[in-house]
C-alpha cells in the first residue's frame, strides 16, 4: 500500500514499512511482526488498519489491527478489533470498510484508534475486497461480481450499480 513516500507491504507473517522516497532502492525500515495470517494492510496519517485472518495463509485469530506508525521505525499495536473473517479494506477520511468474506460488508468509523466503531453491516453479499475512490464512493468486489456503493453516509450505505459476474 503506497502512501506518501513510504511502502507499507502486508505479507504472512508481519507489515513491512519501507521508505520509497528513492523508487529504484526501497530502503527498508521496520516491520510490525505478528501471526502468520493472510494481511491485507491500509495507512491514513500515523494509522495503519491491518486485517489477519485464519485460512491457507495461517491460524492467527479473525482480527483488525490498529497500529501506531508515526515512528516508521519502531511501529506498534493501538488496539486489535474482533473480526468474523476479515479480507481486503479500505479507509479515506476517517471511514474504513472492511470485507468480511462471507459475512458481508462493515464500515467502521475510525476516528478514534482506541475505539473504532461499527456504523453499518451488510451481511447478504461475499465481500473479498473495496476501494473507496473518495469520501463519496467505494468500489467492492464481491463472489458474484462489483458492487458500487455511495458513502457518504457510512451507515447507511447505499447501492449504485451491480455487474455481476455469471458462475
Amino acid at each position: 500500500f503506497p502512501y506518501k513516500d513510504k511502502l507499507f507491504i502486508g505479507s504472512n507473517t508481519g507489515m513491512h514499512i519501507f521508505d520509497n522516497s528513492s523508487p529504484a532502492l526501497p530502503r527498508r525500515l521496520s516491520i510490525f511482526q505478528h501471526a502468520r495470517a493472510c494481511d491485507p494492510v491500509v495507512v491514513e496519517n500515523d494509522k495503519a488498519y491491518v486485517t489477519l485472518r485464519q485460512g491457507w495463509c495461517g491460524a492467527a485469530p479473525n482480527q483488525l489491527d490498529v497500529v501506531d506508525v508515526k515512528n516508521l521505525s519502531a511501529p506498534f499495536l493501538i488496539k486489535s478489533y474482533q473480526m468474523e473473517n476479515p479480507h481486503g479494506l479500505s479507509i479515506v477520511k476517517n471511514k474504513l470498510t472492511v470485507c468480511e468474506g462471507k459475512f458481508g460488508l462493515k464500515s467502521f468509523d475510525a476516528k478514534d484508534a482506541t475505539d473504532v466503531k461499527l456504523q453499518q453491516h451488510i451481511k447478504d453479499i461475499h465481500a473479498f475486497d473495496v476501494i473507496q475512490l473518495d469520501d463519496k464512493h467505494l468500489l467492492m468486489i464481491g463472489e458474484d461480481g462489483l458492487y458500487q456503493y455511495d458513502n457518504t453516509d457510512p451507515k447507511n450505505l447505499k447501492l449504485l450499480s451491480k455487474i455481476e459476474v455469471k458462475k
